[in-house]
């Protein structure tokens, strides 16, 4: 039997950590001595402690190893618990990979153009609900298009919160897209123009997003800079689903900017 302090040089596992073990359980003492409260550990015990090390060095939670550690446990369910670990590291690498591309698409971007690119994010977008009217037309249509709809809501526009533009390409007119018109609401109306529906925007998984300052009598390249991005990053596109355009305007009434976000499926 040895004490802890000797257990711990011959592991050289912290006094710290052995203690912390036997709190939680994981690894108890083989003796207590009642009189003084030593802690006393086997010989057989340095094997059980170099297996809880190997767990940890592969990743596995101190939950995880004390389930590890059951002698019940069949062969085939340490084989599964392994497996899993073996597909969620895959998983990690792969989302470090697709990381470490776009920090190398970066940096080439900066050397080629000198600036530094504007910031893509990826994000879930949640379910919203909107009042919207549909219509096909070129984006220099968009402005004339929400004069029409602050015509169709009236007084009900302030009910709302920001614009929001829907779009994907008409399958009529390679120039043209189809467009959804309308705003994200605040609060539930009574619809002041049969031409305006309400519905509810479904939730999104994952959106990449670029938000561009609007410069007046210029048009904005964001849809296009994302859509580049995508393209060199080689994500996909989701069929089906449109493109939004959000317009939000600065707390000061200032300046106001477009968030494009464009639903992607992984490479």
């Amino acid at each position: 039997m040895f004490k802890i302090s000797e257990f711990s040089r011959l592991s050289r596992v912290s006094l710290k950590t052995l203690r912390f073990y036997d709190q939680i359980g994981i690894l108890k003492p083989a003796d207590i001595d009642k009189e003084t409260g030593y802690r006393f550990y086997a010989a057989e015990q340095l094997v059980t402690l170099n297996r809880i090390l190997m767990y940890k060095d592969l990743g596995f939670t101190l939950q995880q190893i004390q389930q590890l550690l059951q002698e019940e446990m069949s062969m085939e369910q340490r084989q599964g618990i392994l497996r899993r670990k073996e597909r969620e590291i895959e998983l990690l690498l792969e989302e470090e990979q697709a990381r470490l591309n776009r920090i190398k698409e970066r940096l080439l971007w900066i050397e080629q153009k000198g600036y530094v690119e504007q910031e893509v994010v990826f994000k879930r977008v949640e379910p919203q609900k909107v009042v919207s009217f549909r219509s096909e037309g070129t984006v220099e249509e968009i402005p004339m298009l929400f004069d029409r709809l602050a015509h169709y809501a009236g007084k009900q526009q302030k009910s709302m919160l920001s614009p929001i533009v829907l779009w994907k390409e008409s399958e009529r007119d390679e120039a043209a897209f189809e467009l959804e018109i309308g705003y994200v609401l605040k609060q539930d109306i009574a619809l002041p123009s049969d031409m305006l529906e309400v519905r509810m925007l479904p939730e999104e998984p994952m959106m990449a997003t670029l938000v561009q300052r609007v410069e007046p009598f210029v048009p904005s390249t964001a849809c296009i800079d994302l859509a580049k991005w995508i393209e060199r990053n080689q994500y996909r596109i989701k069929k089906d689903q449109p493109g939004r355009e959000n317009y939000l305007q600065s707390p000061d009434g200032g300046d106001t900017y477009v968030e494009v976000q464009i639903p992607i499926e992984s490479p």
